[in-house]
């Protein structure tokens, strides 16, 4: 009975690890080079929705215009290695280009300068002349969701690259929808600097941990063929003592009356 047992548990074990190595190797990896190409922002991500994995630092193009008075700092940049600010704004993609109904919104940053008087002055210009009618490219990269300021900071401070974060601070949002990745975009505006937006690495078609994890299934599958092995030898061992016992009992010499 412990042996059906134990083939029975291997048996789950084994097909876990089977499924585990079928989803470590990717058969369909995205072409190298796919994130290089400028694709229209409509076909990479819908509004609202997450943006896939291969996709993250995709190169899109849109069309629209900064809304006046959103724009503002993002602190805690770095930028090749160096500390600073970047400067974001509301983005007000066209309808009939990014296939959107409704008001549509994209966070973008804009610039980058080490100095924050810079950024300030940047984000100030920009929000009383905002570039309109414009198209845009840049790399889409997911949001990096929101994060407290230090308690010594000003509470309305962004240090994270958040859309959810930004539109909190934004202006005429009724009946808006935003996407949730950012765009960091190519060209820089307000005389700030350009950022520095390095291509993504390539993915490895193969996933290490599945693999790892389809090994970890296999010694649960021998486990349970040992433990079966402990059980039976126990039984055995405790069968021969018994044995043992009655024997040297049978050879015992009778008493003399």
């Amino acid at each position: 009975g412990m042996l059906g047992l134990a083939l029975l548990v291997a048996g789950i074990f084994a097909w876990l690890g089977q499924w585990q190595l079928g989803n470590a190797i990717d058969t369909d990896p995205p072409p190298a080079g796919m994130t290089e190409q400028v694709r229209p922002l409509g076909e990479v991500v819908a509004p609202g929705a997450y943006l896939p994995e291969p996709l993250v630092g995709q190169r899109v193009e849109v069309t629209g215009s900064f809304v006046a008075g959103d724009f503002g700092v993002v602190t805690s940049r770095y930028d090749d290695g160096t500390p600073g600010y970047w400067v974001a704004g509301q983005f007000r993609v066209d309808p009939t280009t990014a296939g959107v109904d409704g008001p549509t919104s994209l966070a973008v940053a804009v610039g980058f300068t080490p100095d924050r008087e810079n950024a300030d002055a940047a984000a100030s210009a920009l929000s009383d002349a905002p570039p309109q009618d414009v198209t845009l490219t840049g790399r889409l990269i997911s949001d990096e969701g929101a994060k407290e300021p230090p308690r010594d900071a000003d509470p309305l401070e962004i240090t994270a690259m958040s859309p959810a974060a930004l539109l909190s601070q934004w202006s005429d949002i009724e009946g808006l929808d935003v996407y949730r990745p950012y765009l960091v975009s190519a060209e820089a505006f307000g005389g700030l600097q350009q950022i520095h937006a390095p291509a993504p690495t390539e993915l490895s078609s193969v996933n290490w941990l599945n693999i790892f994890y389809a090994i970890e299934w296999a010694v649960f599958a021998g486990f349970a063929f040992y433990m079966w092995y402990r059980l039976a030898r126990d039984a055995w061992e405790k069968e021969v003592e018994a044995l043992s016992d009655d024997i040297d009992g049978a050879e015992q010499p009778l008493p003399r009356p």
